[in-house]
């Protein structure tokens, strides 16, 4: 059976959550990661979906997790933070950088043999942010902007024995996301600029990653893909 490993999936409100439900229904068997036991204690039962402890941080973690797996079709990182109140500070950027660009570097590195061996795909989870700047969080949109990149060069140094993309949500209703779309000044201000006039849905962004992930994008690497409700190309 086919399998696929979600870094940061392990929250139900989140988009790898989404993500490994519709990994399910294409047949594959999922593991999903969170950073901490009380994060799995959260992450909701499912037999086909298993959910471990992993720190992307923990190089020698991310070794050993991909080093128990037989198999490995899919790798999807999205293990990911923003931290508006601590990123203008040399160590807060640090952090955010480690988690959301080298994070997904280690995780890559650690899947490549297995991927190799089966022809998978690894999907990488950017940001629009790594097309606007954020006047609040420079470490999250210096961290996508770098996912991005590492998307490209990844795609050119594994083909053709691995694919790899990376899609860029727009503002979509997360966990992460919650104070954005609840907020009564931001968040209408958002949808009125989005075409699509509303916030997108997790499960939006999981068929696009189920899709990359699949046969049907076997001739598609080193593409980002918005999926943002129009909301980049909006004036």
């Amino acid at each position: 059976m086919k399998h696929a490993v979600i870094t940061g999936g392990a929250s139900p409100e989140g988009i790898g959550w989404a993500t490994a439900l519709a990994l399910v229904e294409d047949g594959f068997e999922v593991t999903v990661t969170g950073v901490s036991p009380e994060e799995i204690q959260s992450t909701p039962q499912h037999a086909a979906i298993k959910a471990v402890v992993l720190d992307v941080r923990n190089e020698l973690a991310v070794d050993a997790l991909f080093k128990k797996l037989d198999r490995l079709d899919a790798l999807i990182n999205c293990a990911g933070l923003a931290d508006p109140g601590n990123e203008f500070s040399a160590s807060g950027f640090a952090r955010t950088v480690d988690i959301n660009l080298t994070g997904t570097m280690r995780c890559c590195l650690a899947a490549r043999a297995l991927l190799t061996q089966s022809n998978g795909a690894v999907v990488n989870v950017a940001s629009l942010y790594a097309i606007f700047g954020s006047a609040i969080a420079p470490g999250y949109s210096a961290s996508k902007g770098g996912v991005v990149q590492l998307t490209k060069s990844l795609a050119v140094a594994w083909a053709p024995d691995v694919r790899v993309n990376a899609v860029a949500p727009g503002w979509i209703k997360t966990g992460m996301a919650r104070p954005v779309w609840e907020d009564p000044v931001w968040g209408p201000a958002i949808t009125a600029r989005t075409p699509m006039r509303r916030f997108g849905e997790p499960a939006e962004l999981a068929d696009p990653i189920r899709f990359l992930c699949s046969r049907a994008a076997r001739f598609i690497t080193g593409v980002t893909l918005p999926v943002d409700g129009g909301y980049c190309c909006a004036g």
